[in-house]
């Protein structure tokens, strides 16, 4: 059985800021804007990785969910702690010092955990952490 991950989603509460920083920053490339009803989903992903993306999703958009959730998720990505991703990269310090120069909320810069893995962690505009292995 071959299963694989496609997508994952991400909360947005600013879209332009959202792209800017995944595209811009994070050097990911642009894989679909769709507005609707006022709100965007934006695709995004790592170049010459076609097959895995991230959606970055206005949290309103999703019909599932009550006023009440939407107020307590607002509140959670306000403080950081709503949604979060692992990435990696075989230079974990020249992304690092990318992230920096471009403006990115750092939470842990570059470290060797004790179980085994050098990582760093940031935050994205909406609050999301974003975690980054070094590949070895």
């Amino acid at each position: 059985m071959d299963v694989r991950i496609h997508s994952v989603f991400l909360p947005h509460d600013d879209p332009d800021a959202a792209l800017a920083f995944y595209r811009d920053t994070l050097g990911f490339e642009v894989r679909g804007d769709v507005g609707y009803g006022g709100m965007r989903w934006i695709t995004v992903g790592p170049p010459g990785r076609p097959g895995t993306s991230i959606v970055l999703y206005p949290p309103a958009g999703n019909p599932g969910v009550t006023d009440d959730e939407r107020r307590t998720i607002a509140e959670m990505m306000a403080k950081g702690t709503y949604a979060m991703i692992t990435l990696a990269a075989e230079d974990l310090d020249g992304l690092f010092e990318r992230l920096r120069a471009g403006g990115a909320e750092v939470v842990q810069e570059p470290v060797e955990q004790p179980y085994g893995v050098r990582d760093c962690a940031f935050r994205d505009p909406a609050g999301n952490m974003i975690r980054v292995n070094e590949l070895r």
